[in-house]
């Protein structure tokens, strides 16, 4: 076994895979240090008394140390009804595991190049067994000496018979006389004093699918329950009150919500009322983000022009805004009841993934525009003018807050997509309260100008500018709805492992570069003022040359050599030794887009994807991309943009949705 610095490690025939903490290696230049470690636990081996006879079966990882039982307190359950499982690790003498959530000290280097102790539990689709892994009761520490760096230090490890209790739920409605099975598989790795095994199989390695234990329960009528029965000794520890505190929606002891933005960093506990009071200010302000984000940006000033319009009558303007306000909030609230009770929904952006809804959306857009603005006096049918939203209307400004909140879903902004993603796998209560907040946030905006309609005092409130702004803003969204039609149509075109066709920005640009020359065109008639007409003859002069520019390089490929993810792809470069650079994306996320051009094609990332050990791969959702829905899941991604950069060992290294060039940097080079 090399060292990569020429020196060999005589490891002959050792009881389980030999794991050396990467880091470890690359602080170790001295051949003689690697040597003694390996004699150390080449004798260690030899000499053990506790050595696993011949005829044992023989894993060659973790599994040869500890060995892992399971045991359901019962497994005859009655429909609304609860049982526990116990998950034993029975450690070997002098072995023990990383706890499920190592905390090395710093002589040990960093936690993440230990492999934390994990449950990760699977059951069919339509299951009536509701496994609640965020309740796991991990069993209690113990304090040993390990010298994994050299010198002994104390370290917290799982040893000896450690037990964990996973909490599982019966759904009222399943049907007595049935059987639910509940597929469990334990992440762990085992260690001695000075050195660890290779882990036990990891989501998405080799062995990965055969690797876990079948519980089968009976589903059996009340009155079938054998009272009499007990559960072992092994349950003794277990905390019943856990059940009262999964039914009524309580958020998971300790549950904390790791926000990244640019590279500010910080954790929320939302354990407690306080942390989940600071959570709901953080989605709140997150909805207020939405509105800089180029999904929304393009309509925002078409609203304002129509509370300016109403500026004269404080009362109707209020009201207005409330009414807006109200759209913005409806639509956030369907979108948490959708993901609370409709099974399959997950992701707000889910929607955008079925090409129909993203023509649909398009769709409605275009009329939208047509309508609002009046645009160039177009005559529709006449059933078109009667859902027309007028802006003075309640109805109206309802409508235009639905379709503002629609615009804004295809994006994420910052701390809201971590909110939004942790709401999603909360009891209703929480999902509910998290997807308001983030409404009122979005919608607070409006409401403010509505109550202050001084604000926009200044905006022309009727007359021939006024008409061209509407005008200039009906184009754009029309590009908008150029948007969503295109990338409807070429999701419905898209096959899996192949780039998407983007011909279809040919038409945004066309849009938008048509807005920005008419009100160059339209201002040389409206003023003779020389400022004004340099400023909005500029404007739309800038407005057609960027919307060209950036026609050109959005459908220019990049600098970047992209591989399209497959399952059969991901696993070759992973067994090549590479390090893999994810990024899921998708025609529909502006945000992805911004992201791609800025932070990956600055020169540091693409000459760093240059290096032949790097494989950027790219999972393009656009088209209900279903293994790449898959691997969202499987990583435990809810939303996109989502960039996640994976050790040749597929162990993750970081993951980001609004990320930087030198985190970037930082991760891949970490390797």
């Amino acid at each position: 076994m090399s060292n990569g610095e020429g020196c060999v490690l005589p490891i002959d025939d050792p009881p389980a895979t030999l794991f050396l903490p990467m880091r470890y290696l690359r602080r170790t230049c001295s051949c003689a240090a690697i040597l003694a470690l390996t004699a150390s636990a080449g004798a260690q081996t030899a000499f053990n008394p506790f050595e696993i006879p011949q005829e044992a079966p023989s894993f060659g990882d973790s599994r040869d140390r500890v060995h892992v039982v399971m045991e359901a307190d019962s497994t005859t359950v009655p429909p609304g009804g609860d049982v526990v499982i116990a998950i034993v690790l029975e450690h070997e003498p002098h072995w023990h595991a990383h706890t499920h959530d190592p905390d090395a000290p710093p002589e040990l280097g960093d936690a993440e190049d230990y492999i934390a102790t994990a449950v990760h539990v699977e059951v069919a689709e339509g299951s009536p067994l509701s496994p609640h892994v965020p309740f796991i009761q991990w069993p209690e520490p113990i304090v040993v000496q390990v010298a994994f760096a050299g010198t002994p230090v104390d370290y917290a490890v799982l040893s000896d018979e450690a037990v964990a209790y996973l909490p599982v739920s019966v759904d009222p409605s399943a049907v007595a006389g049935t059987e639910a099975t509940i597929r469990i598989r334990v992440v762990f790795q085992a260690c001695d004093d000075t050195v660890c095994l290779m882990p036990t199989p990891q989501p998405g390695m080799p062995g990965w699918e055969e690797y876990g234990e079948d519980i089968t329960f009976a589903i059996v009528d009340p009155l079938d329950i054998d009272a009499a029965a007990g559960a072992s000794d092994r349950f003794s520890a277990f905390d019943a009150s856990v059940f009262s505190s999964i039914h009524r929606g309580d958020a998971p002891p300790g549950a904390s919500i790791d926000f990244d933005a640019f590279g500010l960093q910080f954790s929320l506990d939302t354990g407690n009322a306080a942390g989940l009071g600071l959570l709901l200010l953080v989605a709140m302000v997150g909805g207020f983000l939405l509105n800089l984000t180029p999904c929304v940006l393009p309509v925002i000033p078409i609203k304002i022009m129509g509370l300016s319009a109403s500026a004269g009558n404080r009362r109707r303007t209020l009201l207005l805004g409330i009414w807006m306000m109200l759209g913005v909030t409806s639509l956030w609230l369907g979108l948490g009841l959708a993901i609370a009770f409709v099974s399959g929904f997950t992701a707000i952006n889910q929607l955008f993934q079925y090409p129909l809804f993203t023509i649909l959306l398009g769709l409605f857009i275009a009329v939208m525009a047509i309508g609002m603005g009046g645009l160039f006096s177009i005559r529709l049918p006449n059933a078109v003018y009667m859902i027309n939203p007028k802006h003075d209307t309640w109805y109206g400004s309802f409508l235009f807050g639905i379709m503002t909140a629609v615009l804004s879903t295809p994006c994420t902004a910052p701390f809201m997509g971590a909110a939004a993603a942790w709401a999603a796998t909360q009891s209703a209560t929480v999902t509910l309260a998290v997807f308001a907040t983030i409404g009122v946030g979005m919608g607070l905006p409006y409401l403010i100008l509505a109550a202050f309609p001084q604000l926009i005092d200044r905006m022309p409130k009727a007359g021939p500018a006024s008409e061209v702004i509407k005008q200039v803003m009906g184009l754009l969204m029309l590009a908008a709805a150029a948007y969503f039609l295109g990338v409807g149509l070429s999701g419905l075109a898209q096959q899996e492992g192949a780039p998407v066709s983007r011909l279809y920005l040919w038409a945004v640009v066309a849009c938008t570069a048509a807005a920005g020359l008419w009100l160059a065109w339209r201002t040389m008639f409206l003023t003779k003022r020389a400022g004004l007409r340099i400023g909005f003859v500029g404007l739309g002069l800038l407005m057609a040359v960027a919307s060209i520019a950036a026609g050109v390089r959005l459908t220019d490929r990049g600098p970047i050599d992209w591989e399209y993810y497959t399952p059969e792809l991901l696993a070759e470069r992973l067994a090549e030794g590479d390090v893999v650079v994810l990024e899921f994306t998708a025609e529909w996320c502006l945000n992805c887009k911004l992201l791609e051009n800025t932070v990956l094609h600055s020169n540091a990332v693409v000459e760093l994807f240059d290096d032949p050990s790097v494989t950027p791969m790219k999972i393009d959702l656009t088209g209900n991309n279903a293994a790449g829905n898959a691997l969202l899941a499987e990583v435990g991604g809810l939303r996109i943009p989502l960039l996640i950069v994976l050790r040749p060992d597929g162990k993750e290294i970081f993951r980001g949705d609004f990320y930087t060039v030198a985190q970037v940097v930082r991760a891949v080079n970490s390797r």
